[in-house]
This record gives C-alpha cells, structure tokens and sequence, in this order.
C-alpha cells in the first residue's frame, strides 16, 4: 500500500484535552488533563520524527469558539500532515446522530445525552469542514470520547484525505478520564504505539496504530459490558498515513534533507546571525548560496504550480503516491533551463489527483465548453435550469484536468469519439504509463478443472465455470473502463484469437451468450475494486457468497485482494487471508489488457499553457523513468513500461511475485489494436443481449434521513443510479411514509414520478429538492415492509418482458417491532413470489447491510446491498447497470 511520508514537510498537531467540566452532570475527567501534554512529548521525540516542538498545539478549551478558532489556525497552517486529537466527553442525540465534543462551558439537558449544539463542537458542522478547507496534504483525527464510533455516521469529506481513528465503535462509552494519573487508558496505549513503534514495522502507519490498538483492547469491555473495538475510517483515500517512525527493528537514518530543513526551521535566531555571518565572509557566500536553497524555510518558496490528473477510481491512489514522490525528486525540485522562476529546492509543481467513472469522464469532455475549471465544479444550475442533466457533467468529473490516465486506450477512443468537432480542449497521447492483464478470479477451493490458468478461450472458461456454478460477477461497461475491455475480450476472443484490427464484428449468439452467464442480479460493479471489497470475508451480508462468485477483474486487483491490501472502500487487513478465501488468477487468451496510457490536455485559451505544458512532459517523463514514478508503480503491483513501449515483467520485489498474490506474473499483456469501431460495435451487442429494464425506487424521506446528511448522500446516489439507465429502460420514483395526521399514512407510499416513466428529468428534480435544506422531508416513521410490499406488488403486476428490480433507500425501518404479523407475512409472499425480483438496498444507517431488515430483504429477494458512504453512488449505479440496458447510452 502507498504511504504518505510527511518528514520535511510543514506539519500541525493540535491536541486538545477537556478534563474539567462546569455543567454538574458532567464529570470531571482527572486523567484527561495530562493527554495534551504527553501526547506533544511523543510527537516531538526523535523516535517519532514528524513535529516540531513549535508544530504541536496542547489545548484545553472551555469554549466552542476557542476551540475551533485553533482548529481553524491549524488546519490553515498545515501543508503536510495536520493531526487533530480530542478526549474529552462526547454526546449524541438519542438516535445516535449529531456527535459533539464537549468544552468546559458545555451544559447538557435532563438527558445527558442531549446537549445544547451552540455550547459545544458539532463534529459535522464545526470540524469537518475546517478540515475540508485544510491546505494539508493529509489530515488524521482521533477522537477519544463516549460515542466516538457514532463519527462514522456523519465522516464525508468532498476532497481532502482524511483518516479517522475512534476510540471505540457505535454507541459506546467507554472507560477513560477516570484513571490514575498520566493519561487515559486509550491515549497510553497509542502514546507506547507511537513512541516505542510495532514488533515487526520500520515505522507506524495509520492502519498499523488502528489495528495494534484493537489487538490491545482486544479483551477489555465498555461500561455496557460489551466488547471494547477501536475503529478507523478513511474518506477520498486508501493509501495509509505513517504516524510516527518509531521502530524496534534497525531504525534506518532519516534523510539528510530532512535532518537540514528540520534544523533550519528549528532555530530561527540562530538563522539570522548564520546569514549575518555569510554575507560577511565572502569566503562562504558561494556556500551561502548553494545551501540557502536545500536548507531555507519552506515558507520562503513560492506557490507552486498545480497540475490536476484526473483518473479512474482504482488508479487513483498509486498515481497520488507518485504525484508525490514527483514533487519531492530532484525533477521537480531543482532549476529547470529557461524557467529561473522557482528557487533551487522549491517544489515547482505539485499534483493535484482525483477520479472519477468512465461514463462521467466522457460526459465531462464531450461537454467541455462548459466544464469548470474552478475545483469545486458548478454547484449552480444555469438561469433557467430546472436542475435538469445539463448541468451534470460540468461538476461530477470535478475540475478540468491537465493531465487523464485512462485505464485503456479504448476509454480515450470513446471520449475523443464523443467530443465535438470543435471542442476547446484538446488531447494529447504520451503514451502508456503501466499495464495491468485482465484474470478471472476463481476460488481457490474451486479451481477449474479441464482449463489451464493461461492459454485457455473463455468459451472453455464459461463452460467450466457453468459446470463447476461459479456465479460471473463484472464491472459495469457503462461505468468502469476494466468492464468494457472485459466485455470486448467476451464477445472478440471468444475462441481465445487476439483481439486486432482483423477481427470480425461479434457475433450476436457470442454476446447473448455471455451476457445469459452474467445477468445474475446485482452482478456488475462500479469497478473491480469495489467488487473484491464487496466479496471480502466479513465485509457485508454479501460476502457470504463469495465461496461461488468469479469476479472478472485485473491482475493488480486480484493480487491487493489476496494480499489483503486495500481494495477499493475496503482498509487493509491485518493479516492475509487464508487460502480458502483467496482466488485463483486465470488469464483469458487473447483478451487485451489495460495500458494506462498519459493524454495531456490543452485547454484553448490558458494563459499558461506553456508552462504548463513542459510541466505535465517533465511529469510525464519522471513517470516512465525505471528510478523514477515506475518504481512506484511496480512496487503497487501494476506491470511496467520498457523502452519499447510494451509491458515488461514484473521486477523482484512486486507483490506480484509473492506466491500468496495468486496471479502469473510472466504471463504477458496483449494490447488493444481493433480501434474505435469495434468498440461501438461490442456496445451495440451489449446493449441487444439485454432486455429493457423496468428499476422502481423507494426513497426513505422521514426526518431521520436528515441525520448526518444521509438524504443528501441518498439523492446523489439515487441520481447517479438514473444517469446509467439506458434510452429504453423506464423507472419510478416512490417515497415513503405518506404526509398527514392519519395512522395508515406512515404505511402507504407517494408515487412521486410514475412506474414506466422515461423521463429522468422528474426524478431529478424531486432529489435536487431534497439536497436542498432537506425539502419534502416527512415528520413521521418510515416503515419499509409495507412500502416494500407495494412497490414488489406494483412492478409484478407491470409487463414481463422487462428486467425487474426495486431499489430500495433507507436508514432503518422504523416500523420493526410495532406491525401486525400479517404485514410481515404479505412481506415474505411477495419476496417469495415468482418471477422473482431483486431488491438492491442502499442502507445508509448505523446498521448498514448487516441490518436484520436488510439481510432478509437481500437474501430471500436474491438482491444486493450497498452500505452508505464513500463510493456508495458509484457503486449503486454499478449494480443497477446489471438491470437495464446502460452501456452504449448510458444516461438520457
């Protein structure tokens, strides 16, 4: 996994620790008052090698305001790694939504789990979003109190990486404050983590503190008696973070670099007389002047210049790791001919890197006349909008790019395809950056038995996967560039014959065919990364059928997940997994692989398209060099690029290599050569082999749902899921419960846009509504199995030869407990019916998929489940592609 290296650079702890309280019914917390202070002697210790004495803030705060005033100076000052620690008390509403941090003026009610919000620290109003406007690279947060793990339910950052640690999970309090002196249990146990570092690790990651802690507390309970488990979540990354460079292994020196910037910064009045001095001795000014570059105060460099590389989702945290080992090699920090501009040392470039799916990336170029530039999108819709698709592609990309790495050359085909002819941006193929083949993922337990692992046609791999009832799970065409290639490779080398520029048309029974093995409900994801994570042991409800599924994937994927390694939303595992739960890599003959080409992009009309053109071609440079961002990209397991231009094995040392990956690392990587037209021609068919799909949506808009933004996160995913609905797919649109003062309304749900509509712009227009203030949001509880029971009894009643499913939306069901036993029976009948028609959930409440509702509503539907979250839409809008008919036209 890529790790995030802060040394050098201009760090911020702010500790804060809240220990004495003026509210009677809040008890002082004794052990609390010596945290700040520990915790700033550890982070400054030599061991630990990322702060300075003057980077770290101890704080007490008897106020809201003095509280985020230093949260706001911190997180303002930061430019590497801001650190945020809170332990204090925590309090929640009853429901277990709206988590604040108590200061010494904070006053609870009667209820000592209501407090009043404007006398204390709202985590989702006041925190996260001073961390959001953080100009740090990374920023990691702990939070030490009752009810920390409740955090989780409200973690959503647009843009800034952010790792969160909390002290135990959901709606738990936890022993601390009360203990004896020197500071609270859980801040002694991650005060010995980072001072004396983990058995067995060069240093101490973010995911090592977070799992070391949950093996220490492995075996003390809350005051409730149950299990005391720490938890960690990350939002817009899934690299790690390294915490302290503690080691009880040989400790390697750290780099001389560092060791002088860190000294320069330390001492500011000796700086003074030393500069003095070299003026005076002529002597030592040449030495004055090659040093003042390596040794000065980052602050004296100016700004550097921002280059934006947008990619695909799985690529992005590989090539952030190798944006920033760019910015600190010598390419980027050192003078450049005809650029004196940019002081020896200083960074001259820095990359900024996003993602975004396929399909929004194509929407983005082809509306390129209106795509914003500013990072945050267009947020507003034009005068006269009605919130309509037009303003969509201008924001969900994110902001223009100057550099895309595609995951193929086919994704780069299509977006060229569908710009206009005078577009103001324009494209420019560098060339291949890395490689990755495309496997099938085949149980370990279950291996086939008459193919081979390489060599063999998927005409044999989809009979024997048929035999041995191997369920074929795929990316979405629509939506990940890894499903398109996998479906060109399908349908063009069926017989296992490369895929060229000679090879015919697919043939339509070749399409049918395949799709028939892959039209499982729920089979398509938003990429392979997100599939793997939801295969993962332990990860969902879902998991339990992994021991049947084949994941089409690629290699590198394949590897993370048999590694254990983060895969999509899911963090690393402590340990790999067992051989039962890894899979077998099998290489499809003459499938082409995915090449990960660079395109620079040259947008009409920029003031410094020069410069920024030489800086995206050094990049583009320093990313092909073997000592330089190839290195980082073996080492994350993807293939390199040799000097021909081809993929070159795996070098010694790739996790490829490592007999557990499960893959064949010498197996080499066929490119893509058929061009565009057969690329429109494999969408045609895939679009043929499916039959027109009939989605019906069931929103939850009681006024729970406004907890923690979940409507907002709801509605987003509910259009995204709209925008891969094919031109001859229908939808409608339900929410539940009924407005009004009668008993049986909370029972009965509104059609807000009719089943069998096409037009998508009603169903927009009615979740813009909702993200806005949470309009339309109904006072009353929402009880799902009856709506649910209407919504299936509607959509079996509608024509048949359509591909039938509910999307379903929800916190909980609030009517569990209080129903008659005859609503739970018509419930069960209409699961049970056939036809039978899936149910895909989004569950965006603290029980997420493992629900009881839930879990019976996906089981005996033979649907899927999506847990609310990072990656929540893209991941929903995956599997409602496997209903309908996205593919070639995805969106209207």
């Amino acid at each position: 996994m890529p790790l995030y290296d802060a040394r050098g650079k201009q760090n911020r702890a702010l500790i804060i620790g809240v220990s004495r309280y003026q509210d009677p019914r809040l008890h002082d917390l004794d052990a609390v008052f010596a945290n700040p202070d520990e915790l700033g002697r550890v982070l400054c210790a030599p061991a630990t090698d990322l702060f300075l004495p003057q980077e770290v803030t101890p704080l007490r705060p008897d106020t809201p305001e003095e509280l985020t005033a230093e949260l706001r100076t911190a997180a303002r000052e930061a430019r590497g790694l801001l650190l945020v620690y809170f332990s204090g008390h925590g309090r929640v509403r009853r429901d277990g939504s709206d988590l604040h941090l108590l200061v010494g003026s904070s006053r609870v009610a009667q209820d000592e789990r209501r407090v009043a919000s404007h006398e204390a620290v709202s985590w989702a109003k006041d925190v996260l979003p001073r961390l959001e406007a953080s100009r740090a690279d990374r920023v990691v947060v702990v939070l030490e109190c009752c009810f920390a793990g409740n955090a989780d339910d409200s973690f959503r950052t647009h843009e800034k990486p952010v790792s969160l640690l909390m002290a135990a999970q959901p709606n738990r309090r936890i022993f601390s404050g009360r203990e004896p002196g020197g500071g609270t249990l859980f801040t002694r146990a991650v005060l010995d983590i980072l001072e004396h570092g983990i058995e067995g690790k060069e240093c101490v990651t973010f995911e090592d503190l977070a799992g070391e802690l949950r093996r220490r507390f492995a075996g003390r309970t809350t005051p409730q008696g149950g299990a005391w488990v720490p938890r960690a979540s990350k939002q817009n990354t899934v690299d790690d973070v390294v915490v302290s460079f503690a080691t009880r292994e040989l400790r390697p020196r750290t780099p001389f670099a560092v060791r002088a910037r860190r000294w320069w910064r330390s001492r500011p009045h000796r700086r003074l007389r030393l500069l003095t001095a070299a003026a005076v001795a002529l002597a030592l000014g040449a030495t004055a002047l090659v040093l003042a570059g390596p040794l000065g105060p980052p602050e004296s460099c100016p700004p550097a210049q921002e280059l934006r590389l947008l990619t695909a989702p799985e690529a992005e945290p590989t090539l952030r790791a190798a944006a920033l080992a760019y910015e600190m090699s010598g390419l980027n920090t050192e003078p450049v001919p005809g650029e004196d501009d940019v002081p020896d040392g200083c960074r001259r470039t820095q990359i900024t890197v996003y993602s975004a799916a396929k399909d929004q990336v194509a929407q983005g170029f082809a509306a390129a006349d209106r795509w914003q530039g500013e990072a945050e999108g267009a947020e507003e819709a034009p005068p006269g909008d009605s919130g309509g698709q037009a303003i969509e592609p201008l924001y969900r990309p994110g902001p223009q790019p100057d550099m895309w790495v595609p995951e193929s050359t086919v994704d780069y085909l299509q977006v060229r395809q569908g710009m206009a002819a005078h577009a103001p941006a324009t494209l420019h193929r560098i060339g291949p950056v890395a490689f990755t083949p495309l496997v099938v993922g085949v149980p370990a337990a279950r291996g086939l038995s008459d193919v081979e692992q390489a060599g063999s046609g998927w005409h044999a791999i989809l009979d024997d996967a048929e035999d041995r009832k191997l369920r074929l799970l795929r990316p979405s065409p629509a939506l990940s560039g890894i499903g398109l290639m996998h479906t060109i490779g399908l349908y063009l080398a069926d017989d296992g014959a490369p895929v060229g520029p000679d090879s015919g048309a697919p043939r339509p029974e070749v399409a049918e065919r395949a799709e028939r093995r892959l039209r499982a409900p729920g089979s398509q994801y938003a990429g392979s990364a997100e599939l793997l994570c939801s295969l993962r042991p332990g990860a969902s409800a879902a998991a339990k059928a992994r021991a049947t599924a084949a994941p089409l994937v690629t290699e590198k994927s394949l590897a993370d997940a048999n590694l254990g390694h983060a895969v999509g939303n899911c963090p690393a595992l402590a340990t790999v997994p067992e051989k039962d739960d890894r899979y077998e890599a099998y290489y499809p003959s003459g499938v082409p692989g995915l090449d990960h080409p660079l395109i620079r992009v040259a947008w009409q009309g920029a003031a410094d398209a020069a410069r920024r053109q030489a800086a995206s071609e050094r990049f583009a440079d320093w990313l092909r060099r073997p000592d330089g961002g190839q290195r980082v990209l073996t080492e994350a397991g993807y293939r390199g690029v040799n000097a021909a231009g081809r993929a070159a094995p795996p070098p010694t040392g790739s996790p490829l290599r490592d007999s557990r990956a499960g893959v064949l690392p010498d197996v080499g990587v066929e490119p893509y050569t058929a061009g565009q037209r057969r690329v429109a021609q494999v969408l045609a068919a895939y679009d043929t082999a499916h039959r027109p799909g009939q989605l019906l949506f069931l929103l939850d808009t009681s006024t729970s749902m406004a907890d923690g933004g979940r409507i907002a996160g709801a509605a987003d995913a509910v259009g995204r899921a709209l925008e891969v609905l094919g031109p001859k797919d229908t939808y409608g649109l339900w929410t539940y419960p009924a407005p009004g003062s009668v008993a049986r309304d909370r029972e009965r749900p509104v059609e807000k846009v009719g089943a069998g509509s096409t037009d998508s712009a009603a169903g927009r227009k009615l979740l813009a509504r909702l993200q806005r203030d949470d309009g339309g949001l109904v006072d009353r509880g929402a009880w799902m199995q009856e709506a649910l029971t209407a919504a299936l009894d509607r959509l079996r009643d509608s024509p048949a030869e359509r591909t039938k499913a509910v999307v379903l939306v929800l916190d909980e069901d609030d009517g569990a407990g209080k129903r008659p036993a005859a609503a739970r029976d018509a419930l069960s009948d209409a699961l049970a019916a056939r036809p039978r028609i899936p149910v895909v959930v989004l569950a965006t409440g603290r029980g997420g998929c493992d629900a009881a509702p839930v879990r019976h509503v996906v089981e005996e539907s033979g649907g899927n489940c999506v847990a609310g979250g990072p990656g929540a839409a893209d991941t929903l809008a995956g599997l409602v592609a496997s209903f309908g008919t996205g593919g070639q036209e995805a969106g209207r």
